[in-house]
């Protein structure tokens, strides 16, 4: 397997959410973290002699599943397979699969369906950060915390760019429990061995801890322009999206995200992906209180600079980007920039 071809990757990557219910697990805000760089403190639960159980604990009960449950739409017989937008062609059994999806008519009042991921709570309020793909197009959301306790849910925010989504917990009227949540470390010291934790809902499977270490950063594998993954052998498979993935420290330094598997699909092969939380952290606020992430734009298409092309633009070096297309009514076509212009400093 070799990630220097796309196409010999693409057709065996999942996304790990949307298939069965997901998992719940989390930390206590009453936990406090580290002491020391191998071990945990907490006031109200004691050590014991292994650190991964003492996270296990400690982080279960914030971890949730989520339940995106959407109404089908109506088709007329002749295709067994509607697809979702942007679905790749290689995914159709993967959806096919974990969506129930039936051949034949459905009427407005057919029961819901939809597919679960995982997801962790970021503050005493019930706020969730979950994968993108979990709740997409979802009619309804529910969540269900630990100890079965099931709520329903309402989406704050999508960025489909990074795959990130925000979602809150609806309370009853008059509640004000304070949820436990997740404490949200620093990808970037994230160093290559570090031990980590995956939490999550496999298969359907509640409750799943998994343990590995950080096999790569900055991984790029052609997910889209903000491609920049942590690998990990930590288990994670189909109903892992939006998990957390955890240091020792007992923070969240990713979100379990997508896999490789071999060529005829199924689980996990030691080769899993996850969002680096500090990309999470970044546009938090843009989801909470836009709902979207704004982001600036130059509106054209460039292209490095070979000896070649240097030579024939009569260049000094190789330094630098030749504008290859301008999107028109752009920022850069209002400020002037043309197709063929280098751009030696930015």
């Amino acid at each position: 397997m070799s990630f220097n071809v796309t196409k010999m990757v693409l057709p065996w990557f999942f996304l790990v959410g949307l298939c069965f219910p997901v998992s719940f697990e989390v930390e206590n805000n009453s936990h406090s973290l580290v002491d020391q760089a191998w071990a945990l403190s907490s006031e109200s639960m004691p050590l014991t002699s292994n650190i991964f159980v003492d996270i296990a604990k400690q982080q279960n009960p914030a971890v949730v599943s989520v339940s995106a449950k959407t109404k089908p739409p109506k088709t007329d017989g002749r295709s067994r397979n509607p697809r979702r937008p942007g679905q790749r062609e290689q995914f159709r059994d993967f959806y096919d699969k974990f969506f129930r999806q039936q051949p034949g008519p459905r009427r407005d009042d057919s029961p819901r369906r939809g597919g679960a991921g995982s997801g962790f709570i970021i503050d005493a309020d019930g706020h969730i950060l979950t994968n993108n793909h979990v709740v997409e197009g979802a009619d309804e959301l529910l969540v269900n915390l630990d100890g079965d306790r099931e709520y329903t849910a309402t989406l704050i925010g999508t960025d489909p760019k990074t795959d990130l989504a925000l979602i809150r917990i609806n309370r009853e009227d008059g509640d004000n429990t304070p949820f436990p949540y997740l404490r949200m470390g620093d990808s970037d010291k994230l160093e290559v061995g570090e031990w980590v934790v995956a939490i999550g809902n496999p298969f359907g499977l509640s409750h799943t801890v998994t343990v590995g270490v950080v096999s790569a950063k900055s991984r790029n594998i052609g997910a889209g322009a903000y491609d920049e993954f942590i690998q990990t052998d930590a288990s994670i498979n189909p109903g892992n999206s939006g998990g957390p993935l955890i240091n020792i420290n007992g923070e969240v330094i990713g979100i379990n995200t997508a896999i490789i598997s071999g060529p005829a699909g199924g689980g996990n092969v030691g080769i899993g992906f996850a969002i680096p939380v500090n990309m999470a952290k970044s546009i938090l606020t843009d989801l909470r209180e836009k709902g979207k992430v704004t982001r600036g734009w130059l509106g054209v298409m460039i292209q490095k600079i070979t000896p070649d092309l240097a030579k024939s633009f009569s260049l000094a070096d190789s330094k630098g980007a030749l504008v290859g297309d301008v999107i028109p009514e752009g920022p850069a076509a209002k400020a002037g920039i043309k197709r063929g212009d280098v751009i030696v400093q930015f």
